[in-house]
């Protein structure tokens, strides 16, 4: 019943009369961004030569205008990287913005900012230089944002951004970070089929039994501005489309591609005005136009934003760690659900293992692919998650100090404190949101899961340095956005390789940590192409190349 009450609460009310979009020139856009040059009226009629001022810093002020509006319109720019320079200025000082052209609807200014974090901190000169080498940033080799449409995307856009026929709805499950994926990909499948997107529907998922609407996690007048230009997003049905019958799908093959969605649902899509979405996870191809890749990247790094509650308490929590210097976060996957569903012994004795197999037993469903193998073959193959003494292991072996500022990202480990024993007694300075928050801060975020994930994620994005345990929606989304906004280290354990010399106790230490740095020394966060290895890859984990590309300080200045 409460998963209806959210679907119908979401997308099925009265609608705004304010569906159309505002025509904004360019300057007034100016003007908006740039408060200062404001114009107003002198209020005098004595003084004639006051007018002949006024005519002239008016001229002045309409010509510094025009060379301003052409440094912001760079983002539309075929020249590659030149959206970057948005990036520069501080993150929510400016909310985006897209203008149409009057007379042709043509999108000539877009302009967002990505959420910018605190910047890493230097290198102290007291540091030793294993603990330096552990706290520097990886070389990013030049690589910027760069989400400039072609040409044809843009003309499409006039059409597509005033849709008013048809109407995608679609309804999203599961925690925070898979709901934002597949947020991504329902903005990416309303622009395939043309049609105008109601706000998602955040389902009630019976794991993490939140009932938060979009509302209440995401920033809808960010989201709606800052993909204006893309598609026309609304917050509800209009009342001509209440009594239509709507296409219902709730199942979907894996990989499909732009053609297989049109073939599929567009003609039901005219016919009937408004097709309802579901299952849509990881059901989308990874490899598409180079345009929707990066609408993908958009969305992504630019659309979902908290808000501002969620975001300025995360900024607290962030700050509360930063100004007392690096800190790691480390996404610790170690809850009940996520031993449930990896098929893997949890290390805390036979009481505890007993109790996740009998869990196991009565819902197959949980348990994740490869069914017909063994607990030993999954950890072997780097399919089973670190527990927190192998974490601790890694982190001390790649030259992280004693005394480093830990922050937990994740939910309660099952199995409590003797779950997080092995990390704390080598890490003392292990925090959490609920360590850091003040009394009274957290209040209106108990029972909110998606809330105090989104917490979570805002002060791990933060951190000098990311750590997964394993794999995941966090950790894939974690990556891209921490490659985005200037490759922030992020070490990715390689769990298949590195099992065999966990479990080798005739090893040293000091052998130890020679081969995890060897071994982790391309897994810090480095630039990685997306198309290196295998296509199947997310562009959301790996943005290079369709959402970042190699530019020179020189050439961007001249862009």
């Amino acid at each position: 019943m409460a998963r209806q009450r959210n679907i119908k609460s979401s997308f099925i009310k009265t609608p705004s009369p304010f569906f159309t979009f505002l025509p904004v020139s360019p300057f007034t856009s100016l003007l908006n961004k740039f408060p200062s040059l404001r114009i107003h009226r002198p209020y005098s009629s004595s003084r004639p030569r006051s007018y002949l001022f006024v005519f002239f810093l008016l001229i002045l002020l309409s010509l510094l205008g025009l060379s301003l509006l052409r440094l912001v319109s760079v983002s539309q720019n075929p020249s590659p990287c030149s959206s970057f320079l948005t990036l520069l200025s501080p993150p929510t000082s400016h909310p985006p913005f897209a203008s149409l052209s009057s007379k042709n609807h043509e999108p000539v200014v877009l302009s967002w900012s990505a959420t910018m974090p605190l910047p890493a901190h230097p290198v102290s000169g007291n540091a030793t230089a294993e603990e330096a080498e552990f706290w520097a940033q990886p070389d990013g080799e030049g690589y910027r944002p760069c989400l400039d449409f072609t040409i044809q995307y843009r003309k499409a856009s006039a059409k597509i951004s005033k849709e008013n026929q048809k109407f995608l709805v679609v309804i999203v499950l599961g925690g925070l970070n898979q709901q934002k994926n597949q947020i991504v990909d329902a903005v990416v499948i309303a622009r395939i089929l043309e049609a105008a997107l109601i706000v998602p529907v955040l389902a009630v998922d019976r794991i993490w039994k939140d009932e938060s609407e979009f509302s209440e996690i995401f920033d809808v007048d960010h989201f709606k501005r800052t993909l204006q230009a893309d598609v026309r997003v609304l917050s509800s049905l209009p009342s001509t489309h209440l009594g239509s019958k709507p296409t219902i799908n709730t199942q979907m093959p894996n990989n499909v591609s732009p053609l297989w969605i049109r073939t599929k649902f567009l003609k039901e899509l005219n016919r009937g005005g408004v097709l309802i979405l579901g299952g849509i996870d990881s059901k989308l191809s990874k490899n598409l136009p180079l345009d929707l890749q990066k609408l993908r990247c958009k969305v992504a790094f630019h659309a979902l934003r908290f808000v501002s509650p969620i975001q300025e308490l995360g900024d607290k929590f962030a700050k509360r760690l930063w100004i007392k210097g690096p800190y790691i976060a480390l996404h610790l996957r170690l809850e009940k659900d996520v031993w449930v569903r990896s098929g893997c012994l949890t290390g805390l004795g036979p009481e505890h293992d007993d109790i996740i197999r009998k869990i196991r037993e009565s819902q197959p469903k949980l348990l994740t692919g490869r069914l017909n193998m063994t607990n030993t073959q999954r950890r072997l193959a780097g399919l089973c998650p670190l527990n927190a003494l192998q974490v601790a292991r890694l982190i001390k072996a790649l030259g992280a100090p004693r005394t480093a500022q830990v922050y937990r990202a994740g939910g309660e480990p099952f199995g409590g404190a003797q779950a997080l024993q092995g990390l704390v007694e080598e890490f003392p300075n292990v925090v959490t949101k609920e360590m850091l928050a003040r009394e009274g801060e957290l209040s209106p975020y108990i029972n909110r899961s998606s809330a105090m994930a989104a917490l979570d994620y805002i002060v791990s994005l933060n951190s000098d340095v990311f750590f997964p345990s394993h794999g995941g929606n966090m950790g894939r989304v974690m990556q891209g956005h921490r490659a985005y906004i200037g490759h922030r280290k992020f070490v990715k354990p390689n769990k298949r390789e590195m099992v065999g010399f966990l479990e080798d106790t005739s090893i040293s230490e000091a052998e130890f940590r020679s081969i995890m740095k060897k071994m982790h020394k391309r897994y810090q966060g480095q630039p990685e192409k997306r198309t290196t290895k295998r296509r199947s890859r997310d562009v959301i984990a790996y943005p290079v190349p369709e959402c970042m590309c190699r530019h020179g300080v020189r050439s961007l200045l001249r862009s």
